[in-house]
């Protein structure tokens, strides 16, 4: 952990679930969120926003979209705006995860211009960044974050509070993680690139750990140097391990 930093655990839901079990799961995660654990955050699909909302209203358990549309409104079938997120009551949107990276092609100029998009509606961005296995061996990991931070962050990211996960690719949806010293010497190289861009902002903005986390690593990547929180996909859909790992902080 940073000190001084309140952690953030998110859970994103990617395209999981019926109407009726994303209601019973927010339910049962703002229910069981306890005062002193860390910020949390449930990130359903789309068409679960409204619903979701309406299951956390009362706690403070926060709610977050997947993806969003750079431009406000327009001819763009299928995409979704900011102003539609934040009329549905989302406060963070994830972007520039390595699914979308991957199977939509997103570069780091889109995920900056998304980014920009949703800090104009006074929202909070959590920039996705990290390296395949591939990079990884060939030494090119820390190289490959860097750029993609450089790249992916727009100027006013840490005014605003915006968050980075880091998420190897080769970690996501396997079971495999990295060792905590690789993820030790990650997030240092992260905290260091925000520091250099941003100053001291950068030192306080939180950086999550995501990549088959799970209630049984979770105590030890949380407590490493500058992993400020978790981004945990499979584990968020079940309340009572995706509350474990916030416990866990």
């Amino acid at each position: 952990m940073t000190p001084g930093v309140r952690p953030l655990i998110a859970g994103n839901w990617k395209m999981h679930g019926s109407l009726s079990e994303a209601r019973s799961l927010a339910g049962a995660v703002a229910q069981g969120k306890a005062q002193g654990q860390a910020d949390l955050l449930v990130c359903p699909p789309y068409p679960y926003l409204l619903p979701v909302q309406g299951a956390l209203a009362g706690s403070d358990v926060a709610l977050g979209a997947q993806d969003c549309h750079a431009a406000a409104k327009g001819a763009h079938t299928g995409d979704v705006s900011v102003p539609m997120l934040k009329d549905c009551g989302a406060r963070f949107v994830i972007l520039g995860h390595s699914e979308r990276r991957a199977d939509h092609g997103e570069s780091d100029a889109a995920v900056r211009a998304k980014a920009e998009a949703v800090l104009g509606e006074g929202l909070v961005p959590v920039v996705c960044v990290g390296e395949s296995e591939a990079q990884r061996v060939a030494g090119e990991a820390e190289a490959v974050v860097a750029g993609q931070l450089a790249g992916s962050l727009p100027d006013g990211f840490a005014a605003a509070g915006g968050v980075v996960a880091y998420e190897p690719v080769w970690a996501i949806g396997t079971g495999r993680t990295p060792t905590e010293a690789d993820i030790a010497a990650m997030h240092a190289r992260i905290r260091a690139e925000l520091v250099g861009r941003f100053g001291a902002a950068g030192e306080t903005l939180r950086i999550l750990y995501g990549g088959s986390v799970k209630p049984g690593n979770a105590k030890a990547i949380l407590a490493l140097p500058h992993v400020d929180g978790a981004l945990v996909g499979g584990a968020s859909l079940v309340a009572e391990d995706f509350l474990a790992i916030a416990s866990a902080v």
